[in-house]
């Protein structure tokens, strides 16, 4: 029902960029301190299931709290957009709200600019409440089969949006193309020949979330990451920053995607150094993980950092979210979306289920095990969630 690979034995480099490293997860959560709406987001200990699935420690930092708006994506796309505004003004990034606040000409310079992006929902949605806040505009480009409440969301926060007869992949294209014509700037988590500076500031942003994560567990690393991946962005930053803590007690880190948009996975499997590509609809209810191409600036974090590479049904998304929205004894609730619950359906489905024995002991899972998960977003889709969660609820509500 579902594919492993160990990606252990053919792992060559394990030197991790200096931009996912301790100090630039600080430099990334010093900008994001400047905004007002920014707290830290919970990270909840679910000692019961830990219990329950034995093993020593269940963490979930819960990114549904970030910034208000249910999702993780903003940390990448505001700290992209503040280093691109930061570079174009002349300033430090973390004078950067300063001096807008206190300069009419530099306001009006950012009212001029427009930022264009590919999104499945979240990305796009940081990207449009970014604009917003640093008064400039936003477009957003988003597949076929995309959620029109998220879309609608988009659209409410100021943004020009549009659902495209196209993929996740070739709405990437279109907004480069569109950028080109338009001379907009292009707020993309995936890279290509000549466009790296952004992503690459977006996989720095990301880090304030691991960043948190390791003080609110007093600086003690987990034994294991369960991280989703969709181009690789956000999985590649987890691991890059808590592999740059320790070389001797890194985490065994776990990638996990939808069965219909296996690219991290497909690219592992091929062995050669290349990525590979998975084409047509991606259809999953994961729609923040429905991604072909791999971001390449991920790729070599992924190949050398990544230990398994697993894909996993529509099915197990689904039931984790009702297992996260229902918890046992005094475990707190976790209102975790599709995309969000796919590295904990994998820890829950290979801990509990005999079938997956065999699985759980390749992880080296046990009850010495402190394992951490990142919910990435919460019911960003009303709709679909409560549809998701209700078809599991019997399973854990008595």
């Amino acid at each position: 029902m579902i594919s492993v690979f160990d990606q252990r034995s053919f792992q060559k480099n394990q030197i991790v960029p200096t931009w996912l490293s301790c100090e630039a997860a600080q430099e990334a959560m010093r900008f994001h301190e400047t905004f007002p709406e920014y707290s830290t987001t919970p990270l909840h200990s679910l000692s019961n299931l830990a219990k329950e699935i034995h093993l020593g420690e269940v963490f979930v930092k819960d990114e549904s709290f970030r910034f208000g708006l249910n999702a993780f994506k903003a940390l990448g796309a505001s700290f992209a957009i503040g280093q691109f505004l930061a570079s174009q003004f002349h300033i430090p990034i973390s004078a950067l709200h300063t001096a807008l606040a206190s300069s009419p000409e530099l306001r009006k310079r950012c009212k001029e600019m427009t930022f264009v992006t590919a999104t499945d929902g979240n990305h796009g949605y940081g990207v449009a409440w970014t604009a917003a806040r640093f008064g400039a505009k936003s477009v957003v480009y988003m597949p076929q089969g995309s959620s029109p409440a998220r879309l609608q969301r988009i659209r409410d926060m100021g943004a020009k949006a549009e659902i495209v007869p196209m993929n996740y992949d070739n709405a990437v294209r279109l907004a480069a193309d569109q950028a080109a014509k338009q001379g907009w700037g292009v707020v993309q988590d995936t890279a290509w020949a000549d466009y790296e500076q952004v992503p690459m500031d977006i996989m720095q942003g990301y880090l304030t979330l691991s960043y948190e994560s390791w003080l609110q567990m007093n600086k003690q690393l987990p034994t294991h990451i369960f991280i989703q991946a969709g181009v690789g962005s956000l999985a590649a930053s987890v691991i890059g920053f808590f592999s740059s803590l320790s070389t001797e007690k890194r985490p065994i880190c776990i990638v996990v995607e939808p069965q219909t948009a296996a690219c991290c996975y497909e690219s592992v499997v091929a062995n050669d150094g290349c990525t590979r590509v998975v084409g047509g609809e991606l259809k999953t209810i994961m729609a923040g993980l429905a991604c072909g191409e791999v971001n390449p600036l991920a790729w070599p974090i992924l190949q050398n950092q990544g230990d398994f590479f697993v894909t996993i049904p529509d099915d197990w998304a689904a039931e984790a979210m009702a297992r996260l929205a229902y918890p046992s004894k005094a475990d707190p609730g976790i209102v975790a979306g599709e995309s969000g619950a796919a590295g904990f359906a994998l820890l829950w489905q290979v801990c509990k289920n005999p079938d997956y024995q065999d699985v759980k002991q390749k992880f080296q899972l046990g009850t010495e095990s402190r394992v951490l998960c990142i919910n990435s977003e919460g019911d960003t889709d009303p709709e679909s969630y409560l549809r998701e969660v209700h078809r599991y609820k019997g399973r854990f509500v008595l």
